[in-house]
């Protein structure tokens, strides 16, 4: 994406986040699909909860 630059270390591991504030002004939803996809791919480690669990806990709590 023009206006964005990911910096890694010497493992190839994600370090840097740089982002030319002018470029990324001229298309946001582009931008904001990029966090998007850059936080899921952090969180792919983390345990997964069924959308029925997710469900059943907003139920409880009076939210769904």
């Amino acid at each position: 994406m023009k206006g964005v630059t990911i910096l890694t270390d010497e493992k190839r591991k994600r370090k840097i986040f740089q982002v030319d504030i002018k470029e990324v002004a001229k298309n946001p939803e582009d931008f904001e699909d990029l966090i998007d996809v850059l936080v899921a791919e952090s969180r792919r480690e983390e345990p997964k909860i069924s959308f029925e669990d997710v469900k059943r806990n907003l139920r409880k709590k009076g939210k769904l």
